[in-house]
């Protein structure tokens, strides 16, 4: 079995802490200056740090800028959405063997879980049209 190389901080999707908090402040606004990037950093680094974590990710693919005169504005390159899928591959094939079942199992019998009835019988539909369609 083939397992994704682990980032610094011990996640899976190939991001540092740092990258992932980039990433997660870009998703959200969707579009934003370095400058608006730090505001919605936690314990953010300085201004600099931000702009070499961009140019880094830049590199690797994950964001892209366009100029607006003088400033920088950053956008992911890959839609939230992909992102997301790509992230649960990683997740089931390095923690749950790619047992979709596994990794559910995992979600829905935590202590904390707290899911509704209407999003219960959400996924018993979901499971019921993946068996129609013989997945």
């Amino acid at each position: 079995m083939v397992r994704k190389a682990r980032s610094r901080d011990g996640g899976t999707d190939g991001f540092s802490r740092r990258e992932r908090e980039i990433m997660d402040a870009l998703y959200k606004l969707g579009k934003a200056t370095a400058a608006q990037i730090l505001e919605q950093i936690p314990d953010p680094p300085t201004y600099t740090a931000i702009r070499t974590q961009l140019t880094i990710l830049e590199k690797k693919g994950h964001v892209r800028h366009k100029s607006d005169g003088t400033r920088y504005i950053y956008e992911p390159s890959v839609a939230r959405e992909q992102m997301g899928r790509r992230a649960i591959d990683s997740l089931l094939s390095t923690f749950f063997d790619n047992s979709v079942e596994r990794a559910v199992a995992a979600l829905i019998t935590r202590d904390d879980a707290d899911i509704s009835a209407d999003e219960l019988e959400s996924l018993s539909r979901l499971i019921e049209k993946a068996k129609r369609e013989g997945r």
